[in-house]
């Protein structure tokens, strides 16, 4: 395609395909709209694209995480003053799957959340939402206390031999080394606090769970495409990447386990 024109839903579709996008298949996508370049029809013509590649038998699944509902004595980017964190546990809305917006996901995954027939996952941080045939079994019996491991949505993309596809975005973004952390020994692990929706009414609830870290993801995912793991390829106007996501996450255990020294634990 001419490079001053404006990427189409056909031509992304066909963008996809070439990448090995496969019909049928469960596609974890983290995404930047801003990457892609000018795309005529927006958000809403990316997400027809994915499922145009994906076609009728496929799902399409994306982050739609609510950092905001986190404890805020952890805030750093910006943090709060000590004095509102009373107030932030006493009012911040609690989570509702059909309500509350995804922030900072990008307006691709946030499109896919509102898409007619979505689902999504019922987890007040790290929810996901999907659309297809298998959405109901990716989301479903997503635990708190696993936010991103076996009882998560990305551990069903894994059951399910999904693939993860990096649309405009690096391995910083990419969830599926989290479900890696979860399996390397004895992880390292934090208190975790959101404001839920319970049947007796909004509740502030503590948790404790691993304490994830993607500061060396980078380097993992650089270390996975060496082996020749990853398929990269142009989509639009962006570099992207494409991988099964079962051999990914089998390579991280590997490589986190040699490559980071211990952690202490969050209090």
């Amino acid at each position: 395609m001419d490079a001053d024109m404006p990427h189409t839903r056909a031509a992304l579709a066909d963008d996809l395909a070439s990448l090995g996008v496969r019909r049928g298949s469960v596609l974890l996508v983290h995404s930047s709209l801003k990457a892609l370049g000018w795309v005529c029809g927006g958000p809403v013509a990316v997400v027809q694209a994915l499922r145009d590649a994906l076609g009728p038998d496929g799902t399409l699944v994306v982050p739609t995480h609510t950092p905001d509902n986190t404890d805020p004595a952890g805030w750093r980017h910006p943090p709060v003053p000590e004095s509102w964190w009373p107030v932030i546990r006493a009012q911040m809305p609690g989570f509702e799957a059909a309500v509350t917006p995804s922030r900072w996901m990008g307006v691709v995954a946030e499109t896919v959340r509102t898409w007619p027939g979505a689902r999504r996952s019922d987890h007040p941080q790290v929810s996901f939402a999907a659309v297809g045939p298998a959405a109901e079994a990716v989301v479903t019996g997503h635990q708190l206390d696993e936010m991103l491991g076996e009882h998560s949505p990305v551990g069903a993309v894994y059951r399910l031999d999904g693939d993860v596809l990096l649309l405009g975005v690096g391995h910083g973004s990419n969830t599926s080394l989290h479900l890696a952390e979860y399996r390397l020994p004895d992880p390292p692990r934090r208190w975790e606090g959101s404001a839920v929706r319970t049947p007796a009414g909004r509740t502030w609830t503590r948790w404790v769970d691993v304490d994830t870290d993607e500061s060396d993801f980078d380097q993992a995912g650089a270390a996975f495409e060496a082996m020749g793991s990853a398929r990269i390829g142009q989509v639009g106007g962006a570099e992207c990447r494409l991988m099964r996501q079962r051999v990914l996450v089998d390579f991280a255990v590997d490589w986190l386990a040699a490559h980071r020294g211990t952690r202490e634990p969050q209090r």
